[in-house]
């Protein structure tokens, strides 16, 4: 069978989650010989990202924003290329595919009214996903969405037969794991300028991050005398944290942060590794990959009760309410002052993390390919 991945932005050198889930997915589906892959890409730098491999072909399409390569040079080359099928790796599709369409839709926040704001790239993004998922999704042969959960809302939402739509959860990378290279960790801190212990924040300017709800938290911390360590965020500028800040009136809580900047992917491990604690506590997650991932690397996680983070934290990490800040104060500071529940939840987490492997995924998505 001869299968088309579309995968518009994977060359990049900065990824992002469905970045991630598409290349850990390709490298996994490169494993089943009996078929043969195409995958559609914009040019770009990190050629290396993708499989080296005899049942790989790695189809690099000029044209223009991402809405015209995809309802314009991507369907070109799906014809020529001859695919049985195409999977879409992003959430959106061409309305017009020439082959068979299944369409992996992570998640249909951008139709909430719930999350609003963002930057203008994140506005413009939602504005075309909210005009074309509801059409490409009638035109599907099979949607796949990450979670139970999310299956569910799109059933509900989007009015889509149950049966037309498969949960593939996202696995967690091998790379992600405990590293006892003490050169390796001393090595990244030192490039990061990481503190000795660290709470470990990957937020950025997506509402659903929750970022002011976050360092609200943190806030009430500081005013009892209980923010014992440093919060250290990624992928987030100072003019932005300074402007939250400002805006939660604690401009004060800057001296208790550290801005490391972009963490490539290859080094977030160590970073999870050298972290004392982990939060991931968003508004709304249709999976909550970093869950996972910092679980791997024996880190202990404070996660969001709502959406589908319970579904993928099980019982290994600590479930608060991402709305109040005084309910996400208490189980941080449980976190930063109990090491037995540290050492227990480092534990579990580790367990949890090996329950979901990229190999189990391409597994469900072949067969998903098979079953049209």
């Amino acid at each position: 069978m001869r299968i088309g991945i579309e995968a518009q932005r994977l060359l990049r050198p900065h990824k992002h989650g469905m970045d991630i889930v598409a290349k850990e997915t390709i490298w996994a589906l490169a494993d089943h010989h009996e078929h043969e892959f195409v995958v559609f890409v914009k040019p770009d730098s990190d050629r290396a990202c993708l499989p080296s491999a005899p049942n790989v072909q790695v189809v690099e399409l000029n044209g223009g924003p991402y809405p015209v390569w995809e309802q314009s040079a991507l369907p070109k080359a799906v014809r020529s290329a001859g695919v049985s099928v195409l999977n879409c790796t992003a959430n959106t599709a061409p309305l017009n595919c020439p082959a068979p369409l299944v369409l992996t839709l992570h998640d249909i926040i951008f139709l909430e009214k719930a999350i609003v704001g963002g930057n203008a790239y994140q506005r413009f993004g939602n504005l075309y996903r909210r005009w074309n998922v509801p059409r490409v999704v009638k035109r599907s042969h099979r949607v796949v969405t990450v979670s139970d959960y999310e299956r569910q809302r799109i059933i509900d939402h989007l009015g889509v037969a149950p049966d037309k739509v498969v949960t593939v959860h996202n696995a967690v990378s091998r790379q992600f794991r405990v590293i006892d290279d003490t050169a390796l960790l001393a090595q990244v801190r030192s490039q990061f300028n990481l503190p000795a212990e660290f709470i470990f924040f990957l937020g950025n300017t997506d509402p659903k991050k929750n970022v002011p709800n976050v360092l609200k938290a943190l806030a009430i911390l500081k005013q009892r005398g209980q923010l014992t360590l440093p919060l250290v965020m990624a992928n987030v500028s100072a003019d932005y944290v300074t402007g939250v800040l400002t805006q939660i009136g604690h401009p004060d809580l800057m001296a208790n942060i550290v801005l490391c900047g972009y963490i490539p992917n290859a080094l977030l491990p160590v970073v999870y590794n050298a972290a004392s604690v982990f939060l991931c506590p968003s508004l709304r997650e249709s999976f909550g990959l970093p869950i996972l991932e910092a679980m791997a690397c024996g880190t202990p996680v404070l996660t969001a009760n709502t959406s589908a983070m319970p579904e993928v934290a099980g019982d290994a990490a600590l479930l608060a309410d991402p709305s109040s800040p005084e309910a996400m104060a208490e189980p941080i500071n449980r976190l930063l002052t109990d090491t037995d529940l540290r050492k227990n939840l480092r534990h579990y987490g580790l367990e949890r993390a090996d329950r979901f492997s990229w190999a189990n995924t391409a597994n469900k998505l072949v067969a998903v390919y098979e079953n049209l």
